[in-house]
């Protein structure tokens, strides 16, 4: 999921326009006086950005299998994808939106209370809230490049897992948080946000894209 818009104010958070959360939602992203310190935690070390997958991919469109405790070289995966994040100015990534069909995301995000959630979830479940209030607000992701579309969602969401260790994880996410934990979530069920939109938005999006011809297989 990206983050986009012109920075403003001062100190070591600027306020930018998110591309989740447009002229609805604004977000937060560390400023260039902070930027060294988006390192996902420590879990970003050694990190190698890696080209973002692109709508169109068989892989973005098919749900991802799950991670095994064994699964080899998971550390070098985990930080390539927070550095693969970060050099696309995103806020969340999946890991088929850097070709691999496995279940984790990883995030560096705020919530409602501008407080950053910075974490790997390992096999996440999506848990929403039984009374859904919905929030409509801009969202756009890194694998359909500059386009933003308005998209309903609930304005609450947990997500459970496993972190890096296989230790079990809950993340509860308010305003753009709850936004990236469902765009993530939704990306390893083999969905793109472009998916749930109408008909004419997602071709207009695609084509801000530059990607009119591509089609989910």
């Amino acid at each position: 999921m990206p983050v986009g818009g012109e920075s403003g104010g001062a100190g070591p958070l600027a306020r930018i326009a998110g591309t989740y959360g447009g002229d609805v939602i604004s977000s937060w992203i560390r400023g260039s006086a902070m930027a060294d310190e988006r390192a996902g935690g420590g879990m970003a070390a050694g990190g190698t950005p890696r080209p973002i997958t692109l709508y169109g991919d068989p892989v973005l469109h098919r749900p991802c299998a799950p991670v095994e405790d064994d699964h080899p070289d998971l550390d070098r995966l985990v930080a390539d994808m927070f550095a693969s994040m970060y050099a696309a100015d995103g806020v969340g990534l999946a890991a088929n939106q850097i070709g691999i069909g496995l279940r984790l995301f990883v995030v560096d995000c705020p919530d409602d209370d501008e407080v950053n959630q910075v974490a790997v979830v390992i096999n996440p479940v999506l848990h929403l809230p039984q009374t859904r209030d919905l929030v409509e607000a801009s969202e756009g992701c890194l694998s359909v490049p500059g386009a933003h579309s308005l998209l309903a969602r609930p304005g609450e969401a947990t997500v459970t897992g496993r972190d890096l260790s296989f230790r079990p994880v809950e993340i509860v996410g308010t305003g753009l948080l709850a936004r990236c934990l469902q765009h993530e979530c939704d990306h390893l069920d083999g969905t793109v946000y472009v998916d749930r939109l109408a008909r004419r938005a997602r071709k207009e999006a695609l084509a801000a894209a530059n990607l009119a011809g591509a089609n989910a297989p």
